[in-house]
């Protein structure tokens, strides 16, 4: 099963939970961006990662404006789930921008990446990363990979989100900005046929209806999957 979650920020805790503890073998968790524990390549980190990795659920995340790109780039790029991945360690895997992956008989699109609201605050390289922003391949790859599914995909997952959702979860209405990713999003929305859509960076667990989840803390069951049922004893 797939579940999903938002920004960690290096927060063991937040995978220490009674609802991530619930997650068997097979399953997937999903992470909105902002993963955070791909930072600043410590020892005690790479232990954290490698434990992460021991986990008997596999642990997904895209990019977001809290992760050490630089790092992240350091990292093996193989391929899973009909998909290119990097490999932080056994089970722990990053998705790319762009790709397309098959989970658990689902469609799953990955764009991972925004616009660091705090960049003036941040040293470039140590803290910020300018590659937070996708380049033209990336775009080009993602395009390419919807077309190939006919513009069809089960779940949308991104760390940013479209202008268009900025109202619905309170955002301030001078933060009216509109990056390229942004205006890639906007299309994203209008273009491609989705069953639901889940971003992380605004930091709030809210559902829009009808497709939409905002999500941070909460971790919850991917809407749209049959739940197995125990088979009852004789």
């Amino acid at each position: 099963m797939i579940y999903i979650t938002g920004d960690l920020h290096g927060e063991i805790e937040r995978l220490e939970s009674k609802a991530v503890k619930k997650l068997k073998k097979g399953d997937t968790l999903i992470v909105c961006g902002d993963f955070g524990f791909v930072w600043d390549g410590s020892e005690r980190e790479k232990k954290v990662l490698k434990k992460l990795g021991k986990q008997k659920y596999r642990i997904l995340f895209v990019a977001g404006c809290h992760d050490n790109y630089d790092l992240l780039e350091s990292y093996p790029t193989i391929e899973l789930c009909g998909g290119q991945v990097r490999q932080i360690s056994g089970n722990l895997y990053e998705l790319l921008r762009g790709e397309v992956y098959e989970i658990d008989g689902k469609t799953v699109f990955a764009f991972g990446g925004g616009t660091s609201d705090d960049e003036h605050l941040r040293e470039e390289g140590v803290t910020w990363w300018k590659n937070e922003m996708p380049d033209d391949t990336e775009y080009e790859r993602a395009i390419q990979n919807l077309a190939a599914h006919h513009n069809e995909i089960d779940y949308i997952v991104t760390h940013d989100m479209s202008t268009s959702m900025k109202q619905f979860i309170n955002i301030k209405e001078n933060d009216n900005e509109v990056e390229k990713i942004h205006a890639f999003l906007n299309a994203l929305s209008k273009n491609v046929k989705f069953g639901y859509w889940f971003f992380g960076k605004y930091h709030q667990d809210k559902q829009i209806p009808p497709r939409y989840y905002a999500m941070f803390r909460n971790v919850i069951l991917a809407p749209g999957q049959e739940v197995k049922k125990k088979k009852s004893a004789h």
